[in-house]
């Protein structure tokens, strides 16, 4: 249930056109339902500005097709399940022809209602194009979220030409999303060149000696630029909530 769901049965109930005791039934599971496998919560929107989002790996299909289908019948708004291999789209599109795979991002989305978009965008760029994906979790949580997104990919420091030649862009963001492996770098680049903040995302992209991301997570954690905040190793998510919230601010 979101503030407008909430404002509308208040009102409905103030002008006689709903009944206190079916108000209540309706509010009996808004904090959470309990399926058993997992308690639903139905009341982060009210809290957090956003539904609950589905993680998907871990969860068996028929789990991820009673959260969905629960979710549904509680709300009218989008869903979202992030790191969705195929198989989870497949179940969650034979509940209904609304969802939507962005596959690159691992992403499938339950589109009841158009996205919302902000007047400030978040610009998401990469150092490689090895991190899209990353990145691409990032800008579509983000999207999904009710955000303006800009991408600027491939622009990492081996040819810091190519984001030179891109500052504008960067300037004219609310708040950017760096997505980097190797050593991260980039982050430290771009947080030299503009006032805004920087969510920055170390990628578990690079060889022998980048320890899976640890090397361009303690040198995003270590940078000299001011600015910036870190999220976890590969976690687009994470960074694109913090983004999110930034920038509807």
């Amino acid at each position: 249930m979101n503030v407008d769901q909430l404002t509308k049965l208040l009102e409905d109930v103030k002008n006689q056109e709903c009944e206190i005791h079916t108000a209540l039934e309706l509010l009996k599971t808004l904090p959470y339902e309990d399926l058993s496998y997992a308690k639903v919560d139905h009341h982060r929107e009210l809290r957090n500005g956003y539904p609950e989002v589905i993680y998907s790996p871990g969860k068996t299909l028929n789990q991820i097709k009673g959260i969905v289908e629960n979710m549904m019948e509680r709300s009218t708004g989008n869903i979202l399940a992030s790191r969705a291999e195929r198989d989870v789209f497949d179940t969650i599109k034979s509940i209904t022809p609304d969802a939507i795979y962005y596959e690159e991002a691992r992403s499938v989305v339950v589109k009841r209602e158009e996205y919302k978009t902000t007047d400030d965008y978040i610009l998401v760029v990469t150092a490689g194009t090895s991190d899209i994906p990353v990145a691409e979790e990032a800008a579509i949580t983000a999207m999904v979220m009710g955000n303006q997104v800009k991408r600027l990919y491939d622009v990492g420091v081996a040819g810091i030409h190519r984001l030179l030649g891109n500052v504008p862009i960067i300037n004219h963001a609310k708040v950017i999303i760096v997505v980097a492996g190797m050593e991260g770098a980039l982050a430290s680049v771009v947080g030299g060149l503009t006032d805004k903040p920087i969510v920055a995302v170390p990628t578990s992209i690079g060889y022998g000696a980048s320890f899976g991301g640890i090397s361009a997570l303690l040198g995003m954690l270590t940078s000299c630029a001011s600015g910036i905040g870190v999220v976890n190793i590969d976690n687009g998510f994470g960074a694109a909530c913090m983004a999110s919230k930034i920038n509807k601010l």
